[in-house]
């Protein structure tokens, strides 16, 4: 069993404010990437023309796939002061953000 942790946020920003979030977000990910135990960790939009079967989340959401070492590497990412100033800057700029936490099965 892994105590590794996967991370899917779903990011819904006001409308016509995903660029400006995601170039915050953008200029974040080296600080984020640098932190111990943290794997992957970016952004993801809707991919165009990918067919009827592609559900899109629309042009004010953006995904964040993050993978992380253990549980214990997640929390400190959450409480690091990158992650607190880039939730000061955005926090006027979203509708909606949603987190799931999973574990490998």
């Amino acid at each position: 069993m892994s105590d590794m942790v996967h991370v899917i946020a779903v990011i819904t920003t006001n409308a016509g404010q995903r660029a400006e979030v995601l170039a915050l977000f953008n200029a974040n990910v080296p600080a984020v990437l640098a932190e111990d135990g943290c794997i992957e960790y970016g952004a993801a939009t809707d991919t165009p023309d990918a067919g009827p079967f592609q559900t899109n989340y629309g042009e004010d959401t953006f995904v964040v796939i993050e993978k992380w070492a253990s549980m214990g590497a997640l929390m400190a990412h959450a409480a690091a002061p990158h992650m607190k100033s880039y939730g000061a800057a955005t926090k006027d700029m979203l509708a909606d953000r949603k987190i799931h936490i999973l574990s490998s099965t």
